[in-house]
């Protein structure tokens, strides 16, 4: 039986992975900084800032899914918070790529679809592009060191996938999505055209498996509906499949400016990227088109 260890499993898209894992193929590890049960696995604990991770955590290690990194959406991005949010990525990796005795068989690393940068542009991203980042680019630079780091581990094979917004049931970016709209409030974000590159939580958590066990992926990876969606798409769309009718102006972007700073890049820019080159592995999409997805998560 072969061992995985997933760091972040405590999170949404961590414990969907877990519930979809074979265990009768797989023995599941989970390091944790709490180290409560999470959904029956064996639970090592781990803190980055004392440099420390339970031995026996990384003995006869076979894959590793590395999730763990501080939510960007957490609060203002303060000099404290942007270090945490970068360090939380970057840190975690080194450890344990100090801490393994022999290289893995699969190592698959969490990234974003910021690596493309946060400007809203009309080209259609894929991974073959090269990028040039704006100066100004605080998510996509932390996205481009976390990768950098994911690929000097000690692993026979390396993943990386580039992650949007992710739709899930619970928590994430949808239930902030649906909150105003429930309350009769709902409207765009700025002008509303900024790009929202989006995947279904369960296409996601599948594509993590595909990568464990299709062992010709390798390099990096877009995860992300082919189908594509302006903010106020997913406000129209969202609305739709909850009844609600939308009658509240856009909100300006100088009012996200001053709520949120910086962190306003987030809502107020995005860019489309493409997610095909996945489904040349074999991989495909179960949810795809914007109304199916919400359908699914909202019913």
């Amino acid at each position: 039986m072969e061992s995985i260890l997933i760091t972040g499993g405590s999170g949404i898209i961590g414990r969907e992975i877990i519930s979809k894992i074979d265990k009768s193929k797989f023995e599941v590890r989970v390091l944790s900084r709490s180290k409560k049960n999470v959904d029956g696995c064996k639970v090592f604990g781990w803190d980055v800032d004392q440099e420390f991770i339970e031995d026996s955590a990384l003995e006869n290690l076979d894959h590793i899914i590395h999730l763990a990194g501080s939510n960007v959406s957490a609060g203002r991005w303060t000099n404290a918070r942007k270090k945490e949010i970068l360090d939380s990525r970057i840190k975690s990796i080194e450890l344990i790529n100090s801490k393994l005795k022999n290289p893995l068989k699969t190592f698959i690393s969490a990234s974003g679809s910021s690596y493309y940068g946060t400007k809203t542009v009309e080209q259609i991203f894929s991974e073959e592009d090269e990028i040039q980042l704006e100066a100004s680019d605080f998510l996509g630079d932390v996205t481009h060191k976390w990768e950098a780091a994911a690929l000097k581990v000690k692993s026979n094979r390396t993943v990386i996938l580039r992650t949007p917004v992710v739709l899930s049931r619970t928590g994430g970016a949808l239930e902030k999505l649906i909150k105003p709209i429930k309350g009769g409030i709902g409207s765009a974000l700025g002008d509303g055209q900024q790009w929202m590159p989006w995947v279904h939580v369960d296409d996601l958590t599948n594509a993590y498996l595909s990568a464990i066990e299709n062992d010709s992926m390798t390099g990096a990876y877009n995860v992300c509906a082919t189908k594509h969606a302006t903010n106020l798409d997913f406000t129209k769309a969202i609305a739709r499949n909850l009844n609600k009718n939308l009658w509240a102006p856009k909100v300006p972007s100088f009012v996200l400016k001053a709520m949120f700073g910086q962190m306003s890049d987030i809502i107020l820019k995005g860019s489309r990227v493409s997610g095909k080159k996945i489904k040349s592995t074999g991989y495909d999409y179960k949810f795809d088109n914007l109304d199916e997805a919400l359908k699914d998560l909202l019913s």
